[in-house]
């Protein structure tokens, strides 16, 4: 179900009835199911084009199941009997809509920007967590600013309200992060987590070329209590959990490389230290080997050069497959072009 969903009751069902006078509408057959909302409307005899399918996502004109949805939520996939609507003459949609909701006024607390809503219903809630923002409080820090609080505080200035966490990554960690808001879907997310069928797709920075340039990361962790980090182990140590990651290179610079990584299994600090235990640690990496790393690239970045890309699993009402991207924000998107420009 998309972000802004329309109640029966007041000024949404009155938009609901506009909605349906005033659209062409197509229902999702069994053959179109698991379709991206884009990819389906992009079809002949609809928009035609991914283009128009863009544009009338911007402007507002899309409605799945009468409920509004936004450009971020193209890549939802669509179920069987879903029915997709275009407002072509929907008020005020001849003028771009503003981006995503962004929540909390983040200044005082040295951001620039809070976490994005990215996806928003009656059981979910996904965000774009900004770089230097605790995804949840920690013991030892409970009082600091964190992706939980802010929602927290978006869903009941009171407190009454309080998310549910399904997942995290680390402060210095840029990317999706899914909360719950019942219970019951927290439960439902995190057993698809323990059954390794989510999706999780990682983009780092990482010093040098991994060698062959597609492959899997297999290793066995432990974290070590008193160094408050991730070390490698064997069978013999109770306390170690198998850690496996899928990798591919995307590009190549000077002395660095731009990877994708597809988590199999999502232990704290992963993607971090098992890159840093093959000789190519993350750019801006204080924790694990940056100090080792040989050419000009060292310390060229203020955090670890790591953005949680994508993130896909189902619905926890319906088991609807739901597809998440984030964008890479600007401090790696300005890494990157500093790092095309360099000689080779």
């Amino acid at each position: 179900m998309p972000a802004r969903v329309c109640r029966a009751n007041g000024s949404a069902r009155i938009q609901a009835r506009l909605v349906k006078a005033t659209s062409p509408h197509w229902i999702v057959t069994r053959e179109e199911q698991g379709l991206r909302l884009d990819r389906f409307l992009a079809a002949p005899g609809r928009l035609g084009s991914r283009g128009r399918v863009r544009e009338a996502l911007d402007r507002g004109k899309v409605f799945l199941n009468e409920a509004e949805v936004s450009t971020t939520q193209a890549g939802f996939g669509v179920k069987a009997g879903d029915v997709v609507r275009l407002w072509i003459d929907r008020p005020g949609s001849a003028k771009r809509r503003a981006g995503p909701r962004t929540l909390g006024a983040t200044a005082k607390q040295g951001l620039s920007r809070g976490p994005q809503i990215l996806y928003e219903d009656e059981m979910l809630l996904v965000v774009n967590k900004p770089a230097g923002l605790l995804a949840v409080p920690l013991g030892r820090r409970k009082d600091a600013p964190s992706a939980f609080s802010l929602v927290a505080d978006h869903l009941g200035p009171s407190g009454r309200r309080k998310p549910f966490i399904v997942h995290r990554i680390d402060r210095d960690t840029s990317g999706i992060v899914v909360f719950a808001k019942t219970f019951r879907a927290q439960q439902a997310i995190k057993d698809q987590f323990v059954r390794r069928e989510p999706e999780r797709v990682y983009w780092a920075i990482v010093h040098g070329r991994p060698q062959p340039a597609q492959g899997r990361w297999r290793d066995r962790l432990a974290w070590d209590d008193d160094a408050l980090k991730q070390a490698l182990t064997d069978a013999k140590n109770s306390k170690g959990a198998e850690a496996i990651s899928d990798y591919r290179v995307l590009e190549t610079f000077a002395d660095t490389s731009l990877i994708e990584v597809r988590l199999q299994t999502g232990k704290r600090n992963q993607i971090r230290v098992q890159a840093a235990l093959r000789g190519h640690p993350l750019l801006g990496e204080r924790q694990y080997g940056e100090s080792d790393a040989p050419g000009p690239a060292r310390d060229s970045f203020p955090r670890q050069a790591l953005h949680a890309h994508r993130l896909a699993f189902r619905h926890p009402a319906d088991d609807r497959p739901l597809t998440f991207e984030a964008p890479l924000p600007a401090d790696l998107s300005d890494l990157l072009r500093r790092l095309r420009a360099r000689p080779r």
